[in-house]
């Protein structure tokens, strides 16, 4: 999918394959199953939906799509998110997470893992993370490598914020749900579809004059951010064939109106009303 970070894609190109970009759902933001049914191939190797801002996409039927392919779960903005009953990272081949200070769950510095239940796969995954080496042949390298390994200080910080994560998105999902209940309907708001449990890495609403709204949001000194402005497929270092995409135009009009609105679990819920108030004031 295009409607993502960057680092999604730029992934894929590291590891020397082709990006198919998708569109997305209207709804959720996630990977559309129809649109990667569509773009399905007998090349397609791996499928690698996100569960963006929260929201598990599904996975259900983006496996039953892929079933032939490896699915590898991008879980960098889901800490915690469930799917079916199941935490997300739980359905794939393997997932990727990321442990960024402004993640739900974040170290003090870079920082991210890969889990998955394939123990032979998984052992590939090792090599790459230290140059090919393997604990009993360090100073081999066995494959080419890279140097990303999770330095011991980010460990024990992430290993004591392991422990307040679920009350952390609770926290998130009383904000999120106060929002959604006092926000003016002239926005599209978040949804949480059945079976999930959505845990608003951020929440992001939808407005056709976005930039006026921001712009007046920021003249009362509220910060909102744009997660995405520039579509994958749209960026310049993606224009000369790195990636191939059809028509997403979902994706697009997205990326002209999606603003994230404040939301962390330090945030009051006095600061909260505040935020809603000032939108309010801005949509009238």
């Amino acid at each position: 999918m295009s409607h993502t970070a960057v680092a999604t894609v730029a992934a894929i190109r590291m590891s020397g394959a082709t990006p198919v970009l998708v569109d997305i759902d209207p709804d959720t933001y996630t990977m559309s199953p129809n649109a990667l049914a569509d773009a399905m191939s007998p090349t397609t190797r791996a499928v690698l939906p996100v569960h963006l801002y929260g929201h598990a996409a599904d996975m259900a039927a983006i496996c039953e799509i892929a079933e032939t392919c490896f699915v590898i779960e991008d879980c960098a903005q889901a800490h915690g998110a469930r799917y079916q009953g199941r935490p997300v990272g739980s359905f794939g081949d393997l997932a990727c997470y990321s442990f960024y200070p402004t993640k739900n769950l974040g170290a003090l510095g870079d920082g991210g893992a890969v889990t998955g239940n394939d123990a032979a796969l998984l052992g590939k995954v090792r090599l790459l993370r230290e140059y090919g080496w393997t604990p009993q042949e360090r100073y081999v390298s066995h494959v080419e490598g890279v140097n990303s390994r999770l330095d011991e200080m980010q460990a024990a910080i992430l290993r004591v914020r392991l422990r307040h994560l679920d009350a952390d998105n609770e926290a998130r999902r009383r904000l999120a749900s106060l929002y959604s209940d006092l926000l003016p309907d002239l926005l599209k708001k978040p949804v949480e579809r059945e079976h999930c449990r959505h845990v608003y890495h951020l929440y992001v609403v939808q407005y056709s004059e976005r930039d006026r709204l921001r712009a007046q949001l920021a003249a009362q000194g509220i910060g909102a951010g744009i997660h995405y402005p520039t579509p994958v497929h749209l960026q310049p270092a993606y224009q000369a064939g790195q990636v191939r995409a059809t028509a997403l135009p979902v994706t697009e009009q997205a990326a002209r109106e999606v603003l994230s609105l404040p939301l962390h679990p330090t945030l009051g819920e006095a600061q909260a009303r505040t935020v809603v108030q000032a939108v309010a004031a801005a949509l009238q």
